[in-house]
C-alpha cells in the first residue's frame, strides 16, 4: 500500500509542479501539500485525472497553529472509489488571506466551507453563501481557534419574564482555580491538609 501511495504522490507532484509543494506517506495515508491559491486546480486534477479519480468529496476542516505565521492548515479529504484509495490535501493560510472555494469542483463542499468559516474564520472566495452555519449570525469570534476563550464571550438563557432567549456577558459562578495536577500518591512539594496527622510521635505511622 505504501508503495502505491508513494507512486501516486509522485504522480500528483510531477503533474502539478507549481501547485503542489510536496507529499508524504505516513501510517498508510497520503498527504499532499498544495498552494492555497491553486487549490481549485489541484482538486480538479484529483477528480478528473484517470490516475486519480477522486470523485468522492469527504470533508474539509482546518487546524490552528497560532505560533506559525500562516497559522491555519485547511485540510481536504477525498476518496477514489475507482482505485480504493484516499488522499489528504493540506493548504496553508493566515487570518486575512482567503482561499478559493472548491464548490465548482465538489458542490458537496458547500456547508463544510461554511463550517470552517464559522469555527476558524477562514473565508472562501467564490462561495455563494458565506454565512455562519453552527453559531448565531451575530456570534463574536471563532470557537475552534486556539486563542478563543474557553468560556466564550456571551451566555444564552431563556428569560421567563421577557418570554424569549437573551444574550448576556459571561458571568462565572466562581473564579478560575489553579491546579498543580501532582498526584498525591507520588508525593507533592507541600503538606496536604490532614497529612500532619499521618505520623505518630516517635516515627510510627497512624492507622
Amino acid at each position: 500500500m505504501d508503495e502505491t501511495l508513494d507512486t501516486l504522490g509522485r504522480t500528483i507532484a510531477a503533474a502539478l509542479p507549481n501547485a503542489v509543494t510536496g507529499y508524504a506517506v505516513s501510517f498508510r495515508e497520503l498527504t499532499v501539500a498544495a498552494n492555497a491559491a491553486d487549490i481549485v486546480a489541484v482538486m480538479r486534477f484529483l477528480r478528473d485525472d484517470p490516475r486519480c479519480q477522486f470523485w468522492s468529496f469527504i470533508d474539509v476542516t482546518a487546524i490552528d497553529w497560532p505560533s506559525r505565521e500562516r497559522r491555519f492548515d485547511v485540510v481536504y479529504q477525498l476518496l477514489s472509489p475507482k482505485h480504493n484509495v484516499r488522499v489528504r490535501v493540506k493548504a496553508e493560510t493566515d487570518e486575512t488571506t482567503p482561499l478559493p472555494s472548491i464548490i465548482e469542483v465538489y458542490p458537496g463542499a458547500d456547508w463544510f466551507e461554511r463550517e470552517v468559516f464559522d469555527l476558524y474564520g477562514i473565508v472562501f472566495t467564490g462561495h455563494p453563501d458565506m454565512r455562519r452555519i453552527l453559531t448565531d449570525y451575530g456570534f463574536e469570534g471563532h470557537p475552534l481557534r486556539k486563542d478563543f476563550p474557553l468560556t466564550g464571550f456571551v451566555e444564552v438563557r431563556y428569560d421567563d419574564e421577557l418570554k424569549r432567549v437573551v444574550y448576556e456577558p459571561v458571568r462565572l459562578t466562581q473564579e478560575f482555580r489553579n491546579f498543580d495536577f501532582l498526584s498525591p500518591w507520588e508525593g507533592t512539594d507541600y503538606v496536604l491538609p490532614g497529612d500532619e496527622k499521618a505520623t505518630k510521635p516517635g516515627g510510627g505511622q497512624g492507622t
